[in-house]
This record gives C-alpha cells, sequence and structure tokens, in this order.
C-alpha cells in the first residue's frame, strides 16, 4: 500500500507520499551508522536535554501535533491530545532515569580478593523500528526514547496510512536538537525491511503489529542473526468476580473496550463473568455502549471514532458475520452510528463457544465479547484459554484476592480494578503470540545493548 492520508471520517485522500528509492534507503544507513559513531559516546546530560526538549515541544504545541492522529487514523481529538502528552512522559522518563538505570553493575563474585566483575550496558548500533498506525506516536516514543538514550540510532518503518505522523516526529525531534541521523524516517515498503535488516551496520529490529507482520520480521532478524523484539496482538481478558463493584466496573469496561475505538492490543477484548452477576452485568454494560455518540472525531464531544480505514471496519464486520455463522449471538447497541466515515456499530457477542472461531481471535473495533464463567476457578480458566498473552484485568472489591487472582492468569500485565493501561513508567510486553521482549522503564532500555563484562583479575592471583 502506498503512504497516504485518508481521512477516515470522509473516506477523502488528501496526500500521498513516494516510496523510499534503494538510494536513500543506502543513504539513511549509512547516515545513522555514522552518526552512532558519535552519538554513543554523548554525554547523559546532552541526550537527556534533547529529549526533555522534545517532551517540551509537544506539550507546548500539543494541539498541532493532536491534529495529525485525527486526521490520519481518526482517533477523537482528545485522545489524541493524550497521546501527545503519554509520549512526553516517555520522553521525560528517560531524560531523567535513563543514567541510573545504564549504570554499571558490580557482581557479586565468590572471592572478591581476586578481582571485581563488572557488566556494562553499550549500545548495539542502527536499529530498526517497524510500527503500527494506532497509537502513531506513542508507538515511536516508547521504542525512540529508551534507544536513544542508551545511545543507538534509529531507523522508522511507519505504517503506511500515518506518513504525516512519521514526519512529525521526525520533524520533533530535529526541532529537539537531536543530530542528523539519530532518527530517521523512511517510507520503505515491507519487502524492503529484509534490504535493511542485511545490512550488517543494522544490528536489530524492534516490530510492533500483527502476528503475521512479527512471524515474517522474526524469520528475517534470524535469518540475518539480529536481536529482534515483538510486540504484537492482545485477547485481553476483563476478569469480574462475583464481588465486584458493578457500577464501577461497567464504567471502565465500556471505557477499556471502546477507548481508541476498540483499536487497541489492550483492549479489554474478552469479558468474563461470574455467572452470579452475569445478566446485572450485561444489562448495565449494555446500556453503557449504547450511550456511546459516534461521529466527527475532531469534534470534543465525539466518544467513538470511526476505525483507522474502511478496510478495517470491513474486515471487523466480517469477523462479526463468521462469529454469529458458527454460533454466537451479535447484538448491535446504541444509536445507528453515521453512514459516513469508517465506522462499526458497536456489537456485543454472547454464547461465544470454544469451538467458535471468534474465541480465539482478536476483534480491533467496537466488538464486545461477553463470556459467562461458573465461579473464580473457571474465570481464570477463560482468561488463559487465549493464544494471547499480553495484558488483562481483575475486577474485585478485594485488592489483595484480586492480586492473587492476577498471579494466575498468563499475560504480561495484568491489573486490578482498572483496564489494561499503558504509562511511562511501566513496562510494557507479552507472552505466547503476544510476542516477546519488552518495552519502556529499564526492560525496554536494555533490550538493544551489550550488557559486557568486564573482569578485572588481580595479577599476583594464584593460578
Amino acid at each position: 500500500m502506498a503512504f497516504a492520508t485518508i481521512n477516515p471520517y470522509t473516506g477523502e485522500t488528501l496526500k500521498t507520499f513516494p516510496d523510499a528509492t534503494d538510494e536513500q534507503i543506502a543513504q539513511a544507513i549509512e547516515d545513522a551508522d555514522n552518526t552512532f559513531k558519535t552519538w554513543k559516546t554523548t554525554a547523559f546530560s546532552q541526550r537527556a536535554a534533547i529529549l526533555q526538549k522534545a517532551a517540551d515541544l509537544l506539550r507546548t504545541q500539543k494541539d498541532h501535533y493532536a491534529q495529525f492522529l485525527t486526521l490520519e487514523m481518526g482517533k477523537i481529538i482528545g485522545e489524541a491530545q493524550a497521546e501527545v502528552e503519554l509520549s512526553a512522559q516517555i520522553f521525560e522518563y528517560y531524560a531523567k532515569h535513563a543514567e541510573k538505570l545504564l549504570e554499571p553493575e558490580k557482581l557479586p563474585v565468590l572471592d572478591p580478593a581476586e578481582g571485581e566483575a563488572v557488566v556494562v550496558h553499550e549500545p548495539l548500533g542502527v536499529l530498526l523500528a517497524v510500527e503500527p498506525w494506532n497509537f502513531p506516536y506513542y508507538q515511536i516514543a516508547r521504542i525512540i526514547a529508551p534507544q536513544l538514550s542508551a545511545g543507538n540510532t534509529i531507523l522508522l518503518k511507519h505504517a503506511s496510512n500515518v506518513p504525516q505522523c512519521a514526519l512529525a516526529f521526525e520533524q520533533l525531534m530535529q526541532d529537539a536538537g537531536l543530530p542528523k541521523g539519530a532518527f530517521i524516517n523512511l517510507f520503505v515498503t515491507h519487502h524492503k525491511i529484509e534490504d535493511i535488516l542485511k545490512d550488517p551496520r543494522v544490528h536489530g529490529v524492534a516490530l510492533t503489529g500483527s502476528e503475521l507482520a512479527g512471524a515474517s520480521v522474526a524469520q528475517l532478524a534470524a535469518k540475518y542473526l539480529k536481536k529482534s523484539t515483538l510486540e504484537l496482538g492482545g485477547a485481553d481478558a476483563f476478569v469480574v468476580l462475583a464481588d465486584a463493584d458493578l457500577e464501577k466496573t461497567v464504567k471502565w469496561a465500556v471505557f477499556g473496550r471502546h477507548w481508541n475505538a476498540g483499536q487497541v492490543c489492550v483492549s479489554s477484548k474478552r469479558m468474563i463473568i461470574d455467572e452470579k452477576i452475569y445478566d446485572q452485568f450485561l444489562e448495565q454494560y449494555t446500556k453503557g455502549v449504547a450511550a456511546l455518540k459516534a461521529g466527527d472525531p475532531m469534534d470534543p464531544s465525539t466518544q467513538l471514532a470511526p476505525l483507522s480505514s474502511q478496510r478495517a471496519a470491513d474486515q471487523v464486520k466480517e469477523q462479526i458475520k463468521k462469529a454469529v455463522k458458527h454460533g454466537a449471538t451479535a447484538v448491535e447497541v446504541g444509536e445507528k452510528v453515521p453512514a459516513q466515515g469508517a465506522f462499526v456499530q458497536p456489537t456485543i457477542l454472547t454464547n461465544v463457544t470454544p469451538d467458535n472461531p471468534a474465541y480465539y481471535e482478536e476483534f480491533f473495533g467496537p466488538v464486545s465479547m461477553i463470556l459467562k464463567a461458573k465461579d473464580e476457578q473457571d474465570a481464570i480458566a477463560i482468561a488463559n484459554d487465549s493464544h494471547f498473552g499480553l495484558g488483562g484485568s481483575v475486577f474485585t472489591s478485594n485488592p489483595k484476592h484480586g492480586f492473587e487472582v492476577a498471579k494466575q492468569i498468563t499475560t504480561g500485565m495484568v491489573f486490578v480494578n482498572h483496564p489494561t493501561m499503558v504509562k511511562a513508567d511501566l513496562p510494557f510486553g507479552g507472552v505466547k503470540r503476544s510476542g516477546y521482549g519488552r518495552e519502556l522503564i529499564g526492560l525496554g532500555l536494555k533490550e538493544f545493548v551489550n550488557h559486557k563484562l568486564i573482569d578485572v583479575v588481580d595479577i599476583d592471583a594464584p593460578f
């Protein structure tokens, strides 16, 4: 697909961009590698100043950056502004903490008299970031903030439907004072990824995207022996125990499933409800979803945005049809969504059984799967009966018990009494088909560094 800005609300193609040529790709790799040679020894104070400047620019020009998110992928304007702020917080986190997190680690050796063993964390070099469209700025920030802090340089291959977001972020980093070549946006097609990864100057790849894209890039990384991290899909369980505060839980459920129009890998996609409160939950949840107002994402009163493209909307509608064909009950709720734009009517799926393909699928849109659990242990079993393992949540009036339940759910993240959230100071990542590796905090900072041992031995130590 060509890189183009297509407004999901109007369907209008506003601007197109040519693919990068082979010469431009080669030059970008060379520039990134040359810059790495000096950037890797740049003082932490200078790196931190640039990251803080980027955060400041995002905040002072919040509306400017937010409009591109709404224009290109349909995010409602309030959520777009929140994404700009989240990106600023990520930069600020590493400006404050990267130096401390990367300090050499002295190892506890068996015989200190023989010398000292230290692990230092050194950057690898040029990295490739392959990022999706659903959070165009946040996805960039959560990879470049830690990796620039570590001393690496980055090439960006962003999604084809958010080219202006990619350019805006590249310009942001230039305005913040980042050296030329430290972060380069490239409008490259998928089949050019191999050309980049096989270059010996490129040392790793971080991808956020679909299972299919992740498997493809992981194979290429393995072929050329490059480090990789994958942040893939999710089908987060939203477990509601019998003692949960139903009114508050329902509000979180409506939000957790419908923010960003349901196009979130950590959205609350599978709601697993104790049978004792199932009917009450379903009734209240249906009312909550029905109250959402769909419309122009630039209108601050809009609560439900169109999907990122008509293609995406059509795909979700086909998934619903297939689920019904295999025995599910689908109920459309709320006022009819606008005929204009890539909207999907909010839909609640019930009677979804494990023999239905939908039971194991990820719905990337405003579709809620409501599952009934016999009891707590059944709820945990249903939560774990998934190919994915990204996020999840447990709702209960007893947070301590919720913690114990959360420990039994096999995912990378579990929240008690809150839908899975993303924050600058919390790690992000999953297990199973949701990928491998972690982003953010110290874990993400150290994904693409050489953990090098330096062992200083007493020359007089006996042989």
